[in-house]
């Protein structure tokens, strides 16, 4: 049994067969949780709501947020971390952080978003590797630190079962700022 320590406030995150996370830090050493927001949302996110994702980085962006944590699973995660990157040349001192739950995770993607996954880790102001290699804890453990490092998330949550469900119910119970981008056409949020 293995643990990561939390940046920020010093929890130890324990799981199984994997040792202490990689870091390649690129000039931010540790977060500040009033300043950093995350970024959750399935996999199956097509790009269509990258305006409002935009217009969401700004508003945090003008209440001082800085840091942005990006899981960098396939759909919304990358989709987030290139809206993020993108907008860096607009905002001052905004952050990319891209926290990878294992190594060799991109060999698991398309041609197309191992390309788009590798792009971000060289655009990124700072690369995390969670563990060495897959196991059943590395998107859970993922989750946690990027909820357990952030004061706000921003989501596309459409209600369904699954890791961004788990990410979004931990952000509201840890009393995280929400911004869900997700617009369901009959109104409900959820």
């Amino acid at each position: 049994m293995s643990r990561v320590e939390n940046l920020n406030n010093g929890n130890i995150f324990d799981f199984a067969d994997t040792t202490i996370c990689t870091i390649k830090n690129r000039g931010i050493i540790a977060y500040d949780k009033d300043i950093t927001a995350c970024f959750t949302g399935h996999r199956t996110y097509d790009g269509s709501r990258n305006e409002e994702l935009a217009r969401a980085i700004k508003t945090l962006y003008a209440e001082g947020y800085r840091n942005f944590l990006c899981g960098m699973a396939v759909g919304f995660d990358i989709s987030a971390a290139e809206v993020a990157l993108d907008l860096r040349r607009e905002l001052a001192g905004l952050k990319v952080h891209a926290i990878v739950p294992f190594e060799g995770m991109q060999h698991r993607f398309s041609e197309g978003d191992r390309r788009r996954f590798e792009q971000i880790i060289r655009e990124a102001d700072e690369v995390i590797t969670l563990a060495p290699r897959y196991s059943i804890e590395v998107y859970a453990v993922r989750n946690n630190f990027l909820v357990d490092n952030s004061s706000a998330c921003i989501a596309y949550f459409t209600g369904e079962k699954g890791g961004t469900a788990y990410t979004v119910h931990r952000a509201v119970k840890s009393l995280l700022r929400l911004i869900n981008i997700y617009h369901n056409p009959q109104g409900e949020l959820f």
